[in-house]
């Protein structure tokens, strides 16, 4: 059976701020960069490729916001182990020895793509495992670190959501500068996902693309990411809960081949810290919280 004692731990944080500005949370689910010794033995690809799926440094670029009033959550297991982004059982049966159980979801697109919450390849398509894995450790990684991370998110969720009535989830991740297709068109700065429209209020991701539009960054919207499992889980703006994603091209703040940071990562994390007091200053907080039934 996996174990994960002291290897990971903590496998996320979440840091509350001591003053609170507004009800939003910034969260970076993919930018984990501990990998367990037994899951680098059974990988038949080495570390630098396996990092290619990460969002580096998203969780640093973030991490400073909790002094300004905002909680941040980030996890520190890498999403190729076990990606939060997904459902829960989304797995792919050609992986496993052993019988996966019948409620876990085989036939989604991101099962297909290898890209479940048990990934069976790294963001560029090349396969991570030597050998098949038992689906005894694949339901151990869920049980162990995705339900806790999905639990402590929801807490925090409620727990705002209480305070103010409402609540903003803004969720980090970074893209490859360069898609995997050479049909696709240069890629924007930021890509503002708030699947088509289905999210959020639209005057989330509107307040967004202005700031940082208005800061220099070229904006796109929904393509090629529209939000992933955590927009659309948590997105739910008739309750009062509003979630949108943001994907960073990582060419703006680091070396893509070396992974290290460029010269202006000092200037992306203060633009984020920009961004976060906008959406302080300028959301109708009050005027988000759940639909109320006409009187009658």
């Amino acid at each position: 059976m996996t174990r994960f004692d002291g290897e990971m731990s903590p496998a996320f944080e979440i840091v509350e701020p001591a003053e609170w500005r507004a009800p939003v949370i910034f969260n970076s689910p993919h930018s984990g960069s501990t990998y367990p010794d037994e899951f680098l033995s059974a990988s038949r690809i080495d570390l630098p490729t396996l990092r290619r799926s990460e969002d580096s440094f998203m969780d640093e670029l973030i991490g400073h916001l909790s002094a300004r009033g905002f909680p941040t959550v980030r996890v520190n297991f890498p999403r190729s182990y076990v990606d939060v982004n997904r459902e829960p059982y989304e797995l792919d049966p050609r992986m496993f020895t052993g019988r996966l159980p019948s409620f876990a979801n085989t036939r989604s697109m991101r099962v297909a793509g290898g890209l479940g919450t048990i990934p069976r390849v790294v963001g560029d398509g090349q396969e991570i495992y030597r050998d098949r894995i038992l689906v005894d450790d694949a339901l151990a990684r869920i049980e162990t670190l995705y339900k806790p991370y999905h639990r402590a998110l929801r807490r925090l969720i409620n727990k705002v959501h209480q305070m103010f009535g409402t609540v903003v989830l803004v969720d980090c991740h970074s893209m490859p500068s360069v898609g995997v297709s050479r049909d696709e068109p240069r890629r924007p700065d930021i890509v503002i996902g708030d699947r088509y429209g289905t999210s959020c209020t639209p005057l989330l991701p509107d307040r967004v693309e202005e700031t940082m539009g208005g800061l220099g960054y070229s904006i796109g919207r929904n393509k090629p990411y529209a939000g992933g499992f955590i927009t659309e889980h948590y997105g739910n703006p008739a309750s009062g809960l509003h979630a949108v994603q943001l994907e960073l091209n990582r060419a703006i703040y680091m070396d893509e081949r070396r992974r290290e940071r460029s010269p202006r990562f000092a200037q992306v994390a203060t633009d984020f810290g920009v961004l976060a007091d906008v959406l302080a200053a300028t959301i109708p907080f009050g005027d988000l919280g759940p639909f109320q039934a006409a009187a009658e």
